[in-house]
């Protein structure tokens, strides 16, 4: 029976990092070559990193990119072909894959579908292909796609009229919740529709705001996900292609048949191994489990992995958290602990006169469940000091809402200088999306720091969150219990919760995901069960603070839209969004 042993390697590239990237292709490459492998697929513009941004209006970039797929061809001789997503600049510059063998790239392919949406600008520097690729390897034809080119029925299908068995989709897929079901879904209707196995590759790590979640699968032709790749972590997928079971499908597709007879797409085709190269008596594979996760399992690791790649891709070592014993401080302390470990992790205790005895008690309790290290620095004298100054502006009793963010921002002055001070330490911020979204975060005071943990994650979900990371060990949790039920506070005026404010979460998140992710009238929120007056005003809030979100630290995207590039407003506006 014939088979294609295809090798997926979900590796964690670093834009611009191209030895290293080159290391990692070559690892897996090995690793596949020595589970018996007939070729093995890489994430989109693995060569590079996903995604360079503007580095792609850098000729000297692009030229070293090409320089690096060169010697990543010449040091891969002797191992299986390689698909491999890279630059390609002849005309005009592409998105590519380049098939690699015998130390030489024998065909690019390039990208056909450019997205221009949401978190992507690929129009702003990519030429879109027009060429089918087929490539035939061990005697199987198999055709080489990018990413959103599975996302429209055309390449995927011009690959299969094009005689294709297998179609290789290189990805460098962003993750949401509930993204991984919805992908694979539209990967198994594309191999479906056009009788053809599909296997998609894609890439894992956190650049900047994005987390690529892995989650490689192999799709039959009836459309069964038949193996897939690890979440959130490198993996190598290797699983055998029943081809017979391909062909006899197609010969029996009288759809397939027609739009061959009609077709007039233009294919460049590759001769890369001969049949008798195939090796049909090796050992078969071991079943692959499919692995089954929650979406909050999901999340926390994206967060996690988020986190870790962007504190040590860009050079830091170690973290400081300013722990107010509230819920948001202690779970984004709880994943720094889970990416970096304890040892990189210190917690800033900077109680003022309203900090309660139980909520000092609480960060205590943290810190030491977490096993991180805790300062004390109380910021009485400076709030003291601060009102005294501002006094004749502010008035002597009642110093109003600037008066309270003095606290905030003495607390922002102090856990920067602590991260000023120790070399590669940055500050991560604990404000959560709900927050963010009605400006109840303060500017230049707990918005301070080098990257936002939880600035996608709505409120209710940071309490979900704390309670499944709590079921994770040990014991009864690391994020204290009393943390996470106690009723929310800032703790800048006496008796003070967040319901003052604001109402409860559980009101507030749906109508921000409404306003902010499906971009929802008034009267179609309102018709969700919601009074008019409230979300008028909770509208108002939003627009009002585009200007503070202009100016905070990037965080990991976890929703479908993210505040930053994934959401671009004008700051001067007068549209009021009702």
């Amino acid at each position: 029976m014939q088979t294609l042993r295809v090798a997926l390697a979900q590796i964690n590239t670093t834009v611009g990092d191209f030895e290293g990237n080159r290391e990692k292709i070559l690892g897996s490459a090995r690793e596949a070559q020595a589970a018996g492998a007939d070729l093995v697929a890489f994430p989109e513009l693995a060569v590079t990193g996903y995604p360079p941004e503007d580095q792609l209006l850098r000729p000297a970039f692009i030229q070293e990119a090409e320089r690096h797929l060169q010697a990543l061809a010449a040091e891969a001789e002797g191992l299986p072909p390689l698909i491999v997503g890279c630059l390609d600049f002849t005309d005009h510059l592409y998105n590519a894959a380049a098939v690699v063998h015998d130390g030489r790239v024998l065909g690019r392919y390039h990208k056909q579908r450019l997205p221009n949406s949401g978190v992507f600008d690929e129009e702003r520097y990519f030429q879109t292909g027009r060429e089918t690729l087929v490539c035939r390897i061990g005697g199987v034809e198999v055709g080489v796609t990018i990413c959103e080119d599975a996302w429209y029925p055309g390449p995927v299908q011009d690959a299969a009229v094009a005689g294709a068995e297998v179609v290789v989709n290189l990805n460098a897929s962003p993750f949401h919740a509930g993204k991984t079901r919805f992908r694979e879904r539209m990967i198994a209707t594309r191999a479906s529709d056009n009788t053809v196995a599909i296997a998609y590759v894609n890439q894992v790590g956190g650049q900047d705001e994005l987390v690529f979640d892995g989650n490689s699968i192999v799709v039959d032709a009836r459309g069964e996900v038949v193996a897939r790749g690890h979440s959130m972590r490198e993996d190598l997928v290797v699983f055998d292609v029943i081809v017979e079971e391909v062909v006899r499908l197609q010969l029996h597709d009288n759809r397939l048949r027609q739009m061959r007879e009609r077709s007039s797409v233009a294919v460049q085709r590759i001769e890369v191994t001969p049949a008798d190269e195939a090796r049909q008596d090796r050992d078969p594979l071991p079943p692959r489990t499919l692995e089954s996760r929650s979406d909050l399992a999901d999340i926390y690791d994206a967060l996690v992995l988020g986190t870790r790649d962007y504190v040590q891709k860009t050079g830091f070592d170690h973290v400081f958290i300013a722990l107010s014993g509230g819920i948001d401080s202690a779970f984004v302390a709880a994943v720094a602990v889970d990416a970096l470990g304890p040892e990189h992790v210190t917690g800033v205790s900077m109680p003022s006169r309203y900090s309660s005895e139980g909520s000092i008690a609480d960060a205590v309790d943290l810190a030491e469940r977490l096993g991180i290290a805790m300062v004390s620095l109380p910021i009485e004298d400076m709030h003291a000091a601060a009102l005294r100054i501002l006094e004749r502006q502010l008035g002597a009793e009642d110093a109003g809402v600037a008066g309270e963010n003095v606290q905030s921002r003495a607390r922002g002055m102090l856990v920067m200088a602590l991260s000023n001070h120790r070399p590669r330490s940055m500050v991560l911020t604990t404000g959560n999306k709900s927050e963010y979204a009605c400006g109840y975060a303060t500017l230049y005071g707990d918005m301070v720091g080098g990257y936002a943990v939880i600035k996608d994650v709505p409120k209710t979900l940071v309490w979900e969150l704390s309670r499944y990371r709590n079921t994770l060990g040990p014991g009864d949790g690391v994020i204290p219990r009393n943390s996470i039920e106690k009723p929310p506070s800032a703790e800048l005026r006496p008796d003070q919760l967040d319901t003052d404010s604001l109402p409860p979460y559980d009101v507030l998140d749906p109508i921000v995901t409404a306003y902010v992710e499906e971009d929802l009238s008034v009267e179609a929120i309102v018709a969700r069960g919601f009074d008019e007056d409230l979300v008028r005003r909770i509208i108002g809030m939003i627009n009002r603070n585009e200007y503070k979100r202009r100016q905070s630290p990037p965080g990991v995207k976890i929703t479908p839209r993210a505040f930053g590039r994934d959401r671009r407003l004008p700051l001067a506006s007068k549209y009021r969004g009702y």
